[in-house]
């Protein structure tokens, strides 16, 4: 590659440039001039429900300005891109995976099985509310957009008793200390691919692919993409009430030899919280997709497909 800098597209948010800004970092000490281009979505200018304003928002922009040649690689968080494949993009890297799971920041330092019945829980991902309505604490759900200080700070202006975030997203800009619970996935299973990033470039670049692909991390690959793969056998959107995680885990054959597995959970859940589908299934990393789908329609044999459309309809009706 040229001296010339990498020109890197991000959204403006802190934590959106936080994140673009790590891999700017990394190809700089690889060697490998880099600098961000911020760019503007359709998500960071409305405050809408994602559900309302279409999956994809947050990152729309970003790849049109990568096939306009406007920016050289884009940064996402994984679990904002659409599931259908763009043919003109690659995502060359998905470096190592921050903490997946959701946090809880309430009032008080309390834990989510300490709110009293009534508090005020923000959150707008159907996901998050039907898994919470799930668990049957008799909480109120309260609908909340906005970037992670907008939402920390309905928190501590006591608007709201709580609101559950991404962990990662708290991590990378500094703020860990505020989570007053990691919530478990036996709660609570993520969005697939959270915690992920997505480090995207055009598909005729192929010197450019592999200068990016030295940050990609395999395990994290692995999982996610046995993620992403669950979602797109639901034929589900990033929006949709359903969670998954998939991790490497290190087993041992019955003649004492180490070799990794991959280990998924999925579920699906009414948004109402009446009923969540949960299955999981182990298998080897490099069939990360198969495995993926696998769970999916076992999800959908179990009734995930009634459970979704349910939920569709509901919000058809808002």
């Amino acid at each position: 590659m040229s001296a010339t800098p990498l020109r890197i597209g991000t959204r403006g948010s802190l934590l959106a440039t936080t994140q673009a800004g790590t891999v700017r970092d990394a190809l700089i000490a690889a060697g490998h001039p880099a600098e961000l281009v911020i760019i503007k979505t359709k998500g960071d200018q409305s405050m809408d429900p994602v559900q309302k304003i279409g999956v994809g928002v947050f990152t729309a922009e970003l790849r049109e300005a990568l096939v306009d040649n406007r920016v050289d690689v884009a940064v996402h968080s994984f679990k904002d891109l659409p599931t259908a494949q763009d043919t003109r993009l690659v995502i060359a890297a998905i470096p190592p995976r921050e903490d997946p799971r959701d946090a809880l920041v309430a009032r008080d330092g309390l834990v989510l099985g300490e709110l009293p019945a009534g508090s005020k829980v923000g959150t707008s991902a159907p996901r998050r509310v039907s898994q919470l309505k799930a668990l049957g604490l008799g909480l109120e759900i309260v609908p909340l957009r906005g970037n992670l200080q907008r939402r920390l700070a309905t928190v501590e202006s006591g608007e709201l008793d709580a609101v559950i975030l991404a962990r990662a997203g708290l991590s990378r800009i500094g703020l860990l200390d505020l989570i007053t619970e990691s919530l478990e996935p036996v709660q609570m299973l993520p969005a697939p691919a959270q915690g992920a990033l997505a480090v995207e470039c055009r598909s005729d670049k192929p010197e450019l692919i592999a200068i990016l692909a030295e940050l990609d991390d395999a395990a994290t690959r692995a999982s996610v993409t046995a993620e992403r793969a669950l979602l797109a056998e639901l034929e589900a959107g990033c929006t949709a009430p359903v969670g998954a995680l998939a991790e490497v885990v290190e087993s041992i054959d019955e003649d004492g030899r180490i070799f990794d597995e991959l280990s998924i959970r999925g579920c699906a859940a009414a948004e109402d919280g009446s009923d969540v589908i949960r299955t999981g299934a182990v298998g080897a990393p490099d069939k990360a997709d198969e495995l993926g789908r696998a769970v999916a329609r076992e999800l959908l044999e179990l009734g995930a497909r009634e459970l979704m459309n349910a939920t569709t309809a509901e919000a058809a009706d808002v």
